[in-house]
């Protein structure tokens, strides 16, 4: 047995969990007219519902003794100084220096970051400025217009998907384009929309050898001189984010046009950083200051905040009971906003690749559930598709429901049709309809006796469907900010809880270790074709070029 399926509060949820289960939501709710104000929270420009939870106060208490006993304010407080929590890689976790406006030292190794931090903002600030007002230009004197940021993983969707929320506050006169895969159709299909004269590559990557980006970086390096430019142009139209600078200088770079990244940010938690260079360019540097600040705001909440009002705390907290309590398997986001469509897709990464583990800090097999699926898409379009499975599949999957009150773009109805949506939704989930509702809905609309029996049952949603309402009074990058930090943290309790590294991936490392051993065989003349019998028949059938 674990040490966490030990610990009285486990055993204490264990059974708490059979006495509530049978308990539906629609009976909390009749039983307390103020439910909603006992479980609801704001912090950071954010509002929080959780009272559509299958919970109450023996619940919460419950689950804050299950985070006392694990230590997780303790924890919390060693990420923030700097410990080296990722203890599988020796290194500190801070991404939340990276948004930090304080100035009390910070040390890493006998460093104080805080100013390593500063002196890289300042550079971003004074790049960025200077692409925006037309002072650095491209090498035949023509102002950019396009960039193209080269990345893979957190190096990638951060920026991608931040930029792509805050598209009300982009510059008009810059567009950022994104590149990860390793598919030159991905490339390709970028830059013939592209002019090499008015187009700034931003290449990200610590090592400046991440197979997938320098080989997209090389692609673009020869599309660039394919079109008559010379060598030395690629100084004013490549920029890097890496910590080798050498290969950045070998490749063409100027060493001044180089920014730093650091051990201590993992990639899933980069944007903060000058992998954010892309954010900023298409923004404008005082909205990314107000990404930072949001963050910040949450940072702070998190810190302080007793646990029932604490919104990292409960949204982790939550996670864990539907997880391990209830055999929940996935957690659904769902975001009421086109410009937060890909939201889900970057907490997927944020969390997946954080508590995708089955090994606990102590070096042994877990014999509990840890990181759920996380999927989810935009509202209302799933309604009408994987909504289905929500309401009347078999299993229990909370839901993440995330709205802005107000819209960038107001037009007729459409917002408050949206909100209507999301809100009713929520609603729906968690009352139901009965077969007895179901039956009487059916009779006033005229249906014989026999077709009623017959149909009624297939109109019957169980309810107690738990789900959270995140609210904000505007998408912008302060509340956007505030969003993602809630979410890393959020990550960040449930690993603790889990007793998980959160900021190694050694299950990403094997892939690309086995993909470098089969491209030596795809491309070589002599294959060593050393591998399993499928692989092997594989590798023939690409190198055949038939199937």
């Amino acid at each position: 047995m674990s040490t966490l399926t030990s610990m009285p509060a486990w055993h204490a949820l264990q059974n708490h969990a059979q006495e509530i289960t049978h308990t539906h939501l629609r009976d909390l709710f009749a039983a307390d007219d103020q439910r909603v104000e006992r479980y609801s929270a704001s912090a950071a420009g954010l509002y929080l519902d959780y009272s559509k939870n299958r919970i109450n106060d023996t619940t919460l208490a419950l689950l804050k003794q299950l985070a006392d006993e694990v230590s997780l304010p303790e924890m919390a407080q060693k990420m923030f100084r700097g410990d080296k929590i990722n203890h599988t890689e020796g290194r500190a976790v801070l991404h939340t220096a990276l948004r930090s406006r304080s100035d009390e030292p910070l040390l890493v190794d006998g460093v104080d970051i805080r100013q390593e931090i500063k002196a890289t903002l300042a550079k971003m600030k004074t790049f960025v400025e200077q692409v925006q007002q037309g002072d650095w230009k491209g090498h035949t004197g023509k102002q950019f217009t396009d960039v193209v940021s080269i990345g893979i993983g957190g190096s990638f969707l951060g920026p991608k998907i931040m930029a792509e929320s805050l598209k009300p506050y982009w510059n008009k006169d810059l567009k950022c384009h994104f590149v990860a895969n390793i598919d030159g159709t991905a490339i390709s299909e970028k830059l013939k929309q592209l002019d090499p004269e008015t187009t700034l590559f931003v290449m990200s990557s610590k090592s400046f050898s991440t197979q997938e980006t320098l080989t997209n970086t090389l692609t673009a390096r020869d599309w660039f001189l394919a079109h008559k430019l010379p060598e030395e142009a690629i100084g004013q139209h490549f920029v890097a984010v890496t910590s080798n600078v050498a290969a950045a200088e070998a490749f063409g770079i100027d060493k001044d046009n180089v920014f730093p990244m650091w051990d201590w940010v993992g990639g899933r938690y980069s944007m903060w950083s000058a992998i954010g260079l892309p954010i900023a360019l298409q923004i404008g540097f005082d909205h990314f200051e107000q990404l930072l600040e949001g963050a910040e705001t949450m940072d702070q909440h998190f810190l302080t905040a007793p646990v029932e009002s604490n919104l990292p705390m409960l949204m982790g907290l939550l996670g864990v009971w539907y997880t391990n309590f209830f055999g929940s398997q996935s957690h659904v986001v769902l975001s009421y906003d086109h410009y937060l469509r890909g939201l889900p897709a970057y907490i997927q990464q944020l969390d997946m690749e954080s508590n995708g583990k089955s090994v606990d800090n102590q070096s042994n097999q877990v014999d509990y559930s840890t990181g759920p699926v996380i999927w989810g898409g935009e509202g209302t379009n799933g309604q009408h598709a994987y909504h289905q499975l929500i309401h009347q599949g078999t299993g229990v999957i909370p839901a993440d429901f995330i709205l802005p009150l107000t819209s960038h773009n107001p037009t007729g109805r459409h917002h408050a049709m949206l909100a209507a949506n999301c809100f009713g939704q929520t609603q729906a989930l968690m009352a139901g309809k009965t077969l007895e509702e179901a039956t009487v809905e059916l009779q006033q609309a005229g249906l014989a006796e026999d077709a009623i029996n017959a149909l009624a049952p297939h109109k019957v949603m169980p309810g107690n469907k738990p789900s959270n309402t995140l609210l904000m009074d505007k998408l912008t990058p302060t509340t956007l900010g505030a969003l993602v930090a809630l979410y890393e943290h959020r990550t960040f309790v449930q690993g603790q809880i889990w007793q998980l590294n959160s900021f190694d991936q050694w299950g990403v490392e094997l892939g690309k270790v086995l993909g470098n051993s089969v491209l030596d065989d795809l491309e070589s003349a002599t294959p060593k074709l050393n591998q399993d019998g499928s692989t092997v028949s594989l590798i023939k059938k690409f190198r055949n070029g038939e199937i």
